[in-house]
């Protein structure tokens, strides 16, 4: 750990540095995607069409303004770039918040990278995969039950799927946040077994909240991130903060003194 404390307007600009880096990346990675967001956004309305292929029911994906257009190009080559450029975030996140951890915790910084990135990407993919082919079909047959041909606005809908996928992508990193209170002392794994009856009855009220009112997508939801508890209990056990050894001045270990003897 530094011995060096920073001043707050020294830590306002080491955020505001890493904070640059970041949005470099973010830009540099629009300008890569920019070019296929066509392809980009097909592939995010791609379940929303499969969903009304399945129940025969015809939707339109229309646009109401006249640079609607434009702006959801935009929209979708900033999701895609912020996706791509998600591992430079998350180093220059670490790199901000290292110099208060000890050295042997700040080594782990490619290991909070990989597994940041990874259990983001996870819980955007299920989102797409599994929750969209459930929850979609149940917004359209509600569109059959009062007799209304759908037509959905371009930014609408891109707005509600990508809030869905960074919803599922935050709950699934679950595991690295608790990596990283467990480091700091914050968490340990007692406490979140003492908390484990509120924190499954906190899921399933986010479960509800975020998918459509029906058990299945609720399940759907709710049951990987209990099982995203369960491993960030197994987490905070490995990764806990281990209790530092009091030692005197002279590097001694805080042990009881031996009995001197006397000199006769």
């Amino acid at each position: 750990m530094s011995d060096i404390e920073l001043p707050i307007t020294g830590h306002l600009a080491e955020l505001r540095a890493r904070l640059a880096w970041a949005l470099i990346a973010v830009a540099i990675a629009f300008c890569i995607v920019y070019p296929g967001s066509a392809y980009v956004f097909r592939f995010l309305e791609a379940p929303l069409r499969a969903a009304a292929e399945s129940r025969g029911v015809p939707v339109s994906i229309v646009g109401t303004g006249v640079a609607e257009a434009f702006f959801t190009r935009i929209t979708v080559s900033g999701i895609a770039a912020l996706c791509l450029a998600l591992p430079v975030v998350l180093y220059q996140l670490w790199k901000f918040i290292a110099p208060g951890l000890q050295d042997t915790e700040a080594a782990y910084a490619r290991w909070f990278v990989a597994f940041g990135t990874l259990f983001f990407m996870t819980g955007a993919a299920f989102c797409y995969l599994l929750v969209f082919p459930i929850g979609f079909p149940f917004f359209l047959s509600e569109y059959d039950d009062i007799g209304v041909q759908p037509m959905v606005r371009i930014s609408e809908y891109l707005s509600f799927s990508s809030q869905m996928m960074a919803a599922f992508g935050v709950c699934f990193e679950m595991p690295v946040i608790t990596f990283f209170l467990a480091r700091v002392g914050l968490v340990t794994h007692t406490m979140l077994i003492k908390q484990a009856r509120y924190a499954v009855l906190a899921i399933f009220i986010v479960a509800a909240i975020l998918t459509p009112p029906d058990a299945a997508s609720q399940m759907m939801m709710a049951t990987p991130l209990c099982l995203l508890y369960v491993i960030s209990i197994g987490v905070a056990y490995v990764f806990a903060r281990k209790p530092e050894v009091e030692t005197h001045d002279d590097g001694e270990d805080d042990a009881p003194d031996k009995p001197q003897l006397e000199a006769p």
